[in-house]
């Protein structure tokens, strides 16, 4: 059974006061001024990923509709993010910000070290609009409605905590205070016309929710690159006596390791965060493309299988 629009608003409305990424214990150390200066570039870094999969994802909602009323309005957002000339737009300022935290532009474009979990879960986004209907692709844009606040929450936190990022760094979250006010209301208003039925309601109250663990999983994947991992106290590491391979030894199973396991497993000294072990490693290897996922994507597997175990 259908509800009605105030009460179907207010479904909507409790999915982000329970699961919107404000609540991420990132974030929250974020606006409490708790981050190093390594966490935000990575944070800045990572994100960039999911700013690109933005317009992508509008441009497949654009072809989901036969309404020119509805595509005159949801245009303005790709503009929003691509611009209408080159050097403006939201990826634009984002990747100012990027240089003023300290990065460098053509290394956070390229999307050479983008973290495979942080692109799984900005491209599950992307899947969901392309695989639902357009009012559930809608309804998961409808995180804007906490967008505006959270970005006036972090311009304060910018301003008070992290002075060392200057003005034209904060250009991005500035413009989207506006922005997001403006999309969440004529999105919140179109879902609340077009969503007639009970199914159709509880389609969209689901498709929030997974636009919110999407955005929780992006988080938690830069949280653990910066993780410090260290050989776990219950591995021991030898060389196999036969061919010199490396082994790490556990109470319950074996792990034989290339060089490139070798090589990794001696940058992890508890005290350098996974993140930097990637760093290091790709600088070693210029010339081998996907390094730093796949040093991360490597300790994940060795912290499942417990050869490796990380502290904060």
């Amino acid at each position: 059974m259908s509800q009605g629009r105030a009460a179907f608003e207010a479904r909507l409305q409790d999915v982000l006061e329970r699961r919107y990424h404000d609540k991420h214990p990132f974030n929250l150390r974020m606006h409490q001024g708790l981050l190093s200066r390594e966490e935000i570039q990575t944070w800045v870094r990572q994100r960039y990923y999911y700013q690109t999969r933005i317009p992508l994802k509008d441009s497949v909602i654009l072809t989901k509709s036969g309404d020119p009323a509805f595509r005159r309005e949801w245009v303005q957002r790709i503009h929003d993010h691509d611009g209408r000339a080159p050097g403006e737009g939201g990826l634009e300022k984002w990747l100012r910000l990027a240089e003023t935290v300290g990065l460098d532009r053509g290394d956070v474009e390229s999307l050479a070290g983008v973290l495979p979990a942080v692109r799984d879960a900005c491209d599950d986004y992307v899947r969901l609009v392309e695989e639902r209907d357009l009012l559930e692709a809608v309804a998961s844009s409808l995180t804007e409605m906490g967008a505006h606040r959270i970005m006036r929450v972090r311009l304060a936190a910018f301003e008070k905590h992290y002075p060392w990022v200057d003005e034209e760094g904060l250009a991005y979250f500035r413009s989207r205070v506006s922005q997001a006010a403006r999309d969440s209301e004529w999105g919140l208003a179109w879902v609340l016309e077009n969503a007639a039925t009970g199914e159709e309601q509880d389609r969209c109250v689901a498709a929030l929710e997974k636009k919110c663990e999407i955005l929780w999983r992006l988080l938690d994947a830069v949280e653990l690159a910066h993780r410090k991992p260290r050989i776990a106290s219950a591995a021991q590491l030898r060389n196999d006596p036969k061919d010199g391979a490396l082994t790490a030894v556990l109470p319950e199973r074996a792990v034989r390791l290339n060089e490139s396991g070798r090589e990794i497993l001696e940058a992890c000294d508890g005290e350098r965060t996974a993140d930097a072990v990637a760093r290091e490693l790709a600088a070693r290897h210029p010339e081998v493309p996907g390094v730093e996922p796949d040093v991360h994507t490597f300790l994940g597997e060795m912290e499942r299988l417990g050869v490796v175990e990380s502290r904060r």
